[in-house]
């Protein structure tokens, strides 16, 4: 694991607000206790009416939002797990297509359900983001220039109550890290709602090979 500036976080989430939203799109599944999909969507974020999108930003949120290097840990995907037919593979190929590719998000969903051992009905959330991130001078204050764009995914698992409500997430990631202000690929931000008793099969289908290490 790797230490996460807890100030590249903050920085992140001030872009998930109404006002200032970083996110376009919104994608995801509902599946049962048994990992079968009840159903999927995949929606321009900016299309949702507002209470739908403060909704999702707060789910959202939750992820960048938390204990940095207690709830929200950093990983280093091995040169194993980046090979062809990987998770971090087909996070890259999200990443590309915007969410905009539905048989790549059934593959994923798909997967995850094989995997994942659930106590009951739950969804899992994925939301695609832009944010130009400015350029700072050496006093630290913002020049309002856009360095790089940073195109990041949140994935959220959250439980789900009646018509489809979801809770908070219990677990989630952002791919890839916002390390030292910009976009790294070979590392993934792993959240977890109670460090204390993580899922170990969620970090092990996406760090199939360092989980067993960690």
């Amino acid at each position: 694991m790797n230490q996460i500036n807890r100030e590249d976080m903050l920085e992140l989430t001030r872009r998930m607000t109404l006002k200032r939203n970083c996110f376009d799109r919104i994608a995801g599944a509902y599946l049962d206790r048994d990992g079968f999909v009840d159903g999927t969507f995949n929606k321009n974020f900016r299309q949702l009416s507002l209470p739908d999108q403060q909704k999702n930003l707060d789910i959202a949120k939750t992820i960048p939002f938390s204990e940095t290097n207690v709830a929200l840990k950093e990983y280093v995907f091995s040169g194993e797990e980046k090979k062809p037919g990987s998770v971090w593979q087909l996070l890259c190929a999200l990443r590309e297509c915007e969410l905009k590719n539905d048989a790549l998000l059934d593959i994923f969903y798909e997967v995850f359900g094989e995997k994942y051992p659930a106590s009951g009905d739950y969804a899992v959330y994925f939301f695609h983001g832009n944010y130009d991130v400015p350029r700072k001078a050496k006093d630290k204050e913002s020049l309002w220039e856009s360095e790089e764009v940073y195109r990041f995914l949140i994935c959220a698992v959250c439980p789900v109550s009646g018509d489809y409500e979801p809770g908070m997430p219990v677990c989630g990631f952002m791919f890839p890290a916002f390390k030292d202000r910009g976009p790294d690929n070979g590392r993934i931000q792993v959240f977890e709602a109670d460090p204390a008793r993580p899922h170990r099969d969620f970090l092990n289908l996406i760090l199939p090979v360092s989980a067993y290490i960690l």
